[in-house]
Parts: C-alpha cells; structure tokens; sequence
C-alpha cells in the first residue's frame, strides 16, 4: 500500500481549525439551549 498524505498549507490548516472551533462553540450552545428549555419545562 502506498503512503499517501495530504499536506496542508498554513492557511488551510487555520480555516480547519477555525471550522473546527466554530463547530465546537456551536455544539455547546445547543446543548445549553436544550438544558434551559428543559429547566424552563420541568419548571412549568
């Protein structure tokens, strides 16, 4: 099997890291939305 990777330039690897972030922040603030609602539900 021949060993090929891909390289990525400095300004790839930034926009995946910046991705990578953005995905990040988003996934926790819908987890923080979903525990409010439940709160907000449970409270009801």
């Amino acid at each position: 099997m021949s060993d090929e990777r891909v390289t990525l330039t400095e300004r790839e690897a930034k926009a995946r890291r910046k991705r990578s972030v953005a995905i990040g922040v988003f996934l926790v603030v819908l987890v923080v939305i979903f525990y409010v609602v439940t709160l907000v539900k449970m409270g009801a």
